[in-house]
């Protein structure tokens, strides 16, 4: 979490979107992207899982993959990177690599 919310940071830094905004406590990272909606990730540590909110695909639960070092969507076996990659490419009009 503390990777992605440095990530999320620099981007915003370098895009110009009104109301960007990220932050980060007690577990739950918010990323505000203005008019396009807010993500809300956050961990869920009694299920080992990754819950994410995001206001183009809806919620999902993601659990840690060992062997590939990942967090994956078991009902289309996205990964978390993978989809915040994607959406926030469109949202942002340029390429995200998380």
């Amino acid at each position: 979490m503390e990777k992605l919310l440095e990530y999320l940071e620099t981007l915003g830094e370098k895009i110009d979107l009104k109301d960007y905004d990220v932050e980060y406590s007690s577990g739950v990272l918010t990323l505000r992207c203005g008019p396009s909606g807010t993500y809300v990730i956050n961990k869920q540590p009694p299920n080992k899982q990754i819950w994410l909110s995001s206001p183009i695909s809806g919620p999902k639960r993601y659990d840690y993959d060992l062997k590939h070092q990942k967090w994956f969507y078991n009902r289309d076996n996205s990964t978390l990177d993978g989809l915040l990659n994607e959406e926030l490419s469109v949202i942002f009009n340029t390429k995200i690599d998380i």
